[in-house]
């Protein structure tokens, strides 16, 4: 029998968190463990915070999974909320529509594994936690075109097929199209762009939205060869 995996969600959008409960309710690979509006709450069990399943002051059993958003009203850092996660165990997918590049870079840097913007559909959400869960990251448009636009100094070096599949899928084709067209397999293509999400992380490098991905493009004149 496949393994549940568990997830948390941080958000103080409450018709959001009432609109993913009943999503994951319907995903039997998946378990909605606790939601919360700060990660204080998450990690502390305040009273205001749902935390069924035995969370508690006494203890906290981190899920797999956080879905973190961007941006909360306590004005908490992302970055510190980030790294507040990570030291529990558990691995955090950025949930945000929140345009602002330098806070997604900066979510990025403090060790986020995923970003994924909240107009996408479920089976995308449901995706790139199983990518999350599995160990690899969660493989979005939006990461690849982060890295594609990124106009740091210190931008990595990439390899000719890493640059080609990244164009590719943040130009807008779809990851099996990108293949088809390197002549290559979705999963070998999918290691590609893994690659490239990993050498930008290790420069402390942005990988974010498609929209700042297909502009770093044009900025560090990776479509030039």
């Amino acid at each position: 029998m496949a393994r549940v995996i568990t997830v948390s969600v941080v958000d103080d959008d409450r018709m959001l968190l009432d609109g993913l409960r009943a999503w994951l309710a319907g995903v039997p690979e998946l378990r909605l463990v606790a939601t919360a509006a700060t990660v204080g709450e998450l990690l502390g069990a305040a009273p205001d915070a749902q935390l069924p399943y035995g969370f508690g002051r006494a203890g906290y059993a981190p899920p797999d999974i956080v879905l973190l958003d961007l941006v909360l009203r306590d004005g908490s850092a992302p970055t510190d909320n980030i790294r507040r996660l990570l030291r529990t165990g558990s691995r955090v997918l950025m949930i945000s529509t929140v345009p602002d590049r330098s806070r997604i870079i900066e979510a990025v840097r403090a060790g986020a594994d995923g970003y994924l913007t909240k107009d996408h559909d479920l089976p995308t959400l449901v995706a790139a936690i199983k990518d999350l869960a599995s160990g690899s990251g969660a493989l979005s448009a939006e990461l690849a075109f982060a890295c594609a636009y990124d106009d740091s100094p210190a931008r990595p070096r990439l390899s000719p097929r890493e640059r080609q599949i990244l164009l590719d899928y943040a130009s807008g084709l779809t990851l099996k199209s990108a293949a088809r067209r390197a002549g290559i397999t979705v999963h070998t293509a999918k290691d590609y762009l893994d690659r490239v999400k990993a050498k930008y992380q290790q420069a402390g490098r942005p990988t974010h939205t498609k929209l700042d991905l297909a502009r770093r493009v044009r900025e560090d004149s990776l479509d030039a060869g």
